[in-house]
């Protein structure tokens, strides 16, 4: 056996024990996308809800009915958004690989992000209702960012990275809370973007 042929044997064993022990469709465009709508939905929150209002405190403050309304519709909507925009270039990228793209490596990845990111969902939806509005850029960075933590060991290293700086943020945004939304956009903005990319550039 020549030493090439060696190398390429190696190469495919490599291969197929990542695609067996981790999800590697993971597009780095999810990232990118979800990134710029990240931004857009902090920029309608700030122009609706946030101009004008000293919401980015640490006390509790009475959010109007429409207020509270409009703020729970962006936030769905950017959810929403940035969820199909993820599993649409996942898709779109395991499709172009040959690769199931929902197997038992897919649906490990996926109870461990929803763990952390449901509780820190239902944990933001009680502080919003008890009025800590100030509060919330800071939870949704730490707990996205545990859940990145968390679900790195079944998919591509360097999200365990990605989620140490989100919640590094998040411990930021808390203690410099009149700049939470900075922190957030930052976060779930432009930091994401820059990840898509890194991503996208690498593999």
């Amino acid at each position: 056996m020549n030493k090439a042929k060696y190398k390429e044997d190696l190469r495919e064993i490599r291969d197929i024990m990542s695609r067996t022990t981790q999800f590697i469709s993971l597009s780095g465009l999810s990232g990118v996308s979800t990134g710029v709508v990240a931004l857009l939905g902090v920029f309608i929150a700030y122009l609706t809800i946030f101009k004008g209002h000293d919401y980015l405190t640490h006390e509790a403050i009475k959010l109007e009915g429409d207020s509270l309304f409009q703020l729970l519709i962006i936030a769905v909507g950017t959810l929403a958004l940035s969820i199909i925009s993820a599993v649409y270039f996942t898709r779109r990228k395991a499709k172009s690989k040959q690769q199931n793209v929902w197997d038992i490596q897919s649906k490990r990845l996926l109870v461990n992000l929803l763990i952390p990111l449901i509780s820190g969902g239902l944990l933001c939806l009680m502080l919003l209702f008890k009025g800590l509005i100030g509060m919330l850029p800071s939870i949704t960075l730490i707990f996205y960012g545990l859940a990145l933590v968390n679900g790195s060991k079944y998919t591509l290293p360097e999200l365990r990275n990605l989620g140490i700086v989100q919640i590094v943020l998040g411990l930021l945004a808390f203690q410099f809370i009149t700049y939470g939304l900075l922190f957030w956009a930052l976060g779930f903005g432009v930091i994401q973007i820059i990840y898509g990319l890194a991503i996208q550039k690498k593999y």
